[in-house]
């Protein structure tokens, strides 16, 4: 039975895409239909980014954002918080009028600094050209 199995996986092997070296950004595998791999953003540190591409490497364009991403995160940050506070409002005001309930105490933010203390990166996916940063946030639970 081993043998059978061994033999079976080797036979999908051959169809499993080559890794993916870039000279900047290291290496990206192929799953789920998307390259993966880490790109390192300033304050935060390494973080996992999926890259759209055909099944033999990334996009090319896909791969230039990612390389651009880390030196410009930090000018994204404001519209990131207003995106974020845009975001928590409808969820403070459902909360208030009893509609939402959540871990308690409910968290009382202002779209000020204080913001990011409430939310975790957890990853980057760039679509040619668009890049969506993921978080999590301690007032929606069940989205990211």
């Amino acid at each position: 039975m081993g043998l059978y199995l061994d033999r079976w996986h080797s036979m999908f092997d051959l169809f499993k895409p080559e890794p993916h070296t870039d000279p900047e950004l290291g290496m990206f595998t192929r799953s789920g239909g998307q390259w993966r791999g880490s790109i390192t953003l300033p304050g935060i540190g390494e973080t996992p980014v999926a890259l759209s591409g055909s099944r033999k490497q990334p996009d090319a364009s896909s791969l230039n954002l990612a390389r651009l991403l880390p030196t410009q995160y930090g000018s994204l940050l404001p519209d990131i918080q207003k995106g974020l506070f845009e975001h928590y409002e409808p969820y403070l005001q459902a909360h208030e009028d009893g509609e939402y309930r959540a871990a308690e105490p409910f968290p009382k933010l202002s779209n000020d600094p204080s913001l990011w203390e409430r939310v975790r990166l957890v990853g980057v996916t760039i679509n040619a050209d668009e890049i969506e940063v993921a978080y999590e946030t301690d007032w929606d639970e069940e989205h990211t």
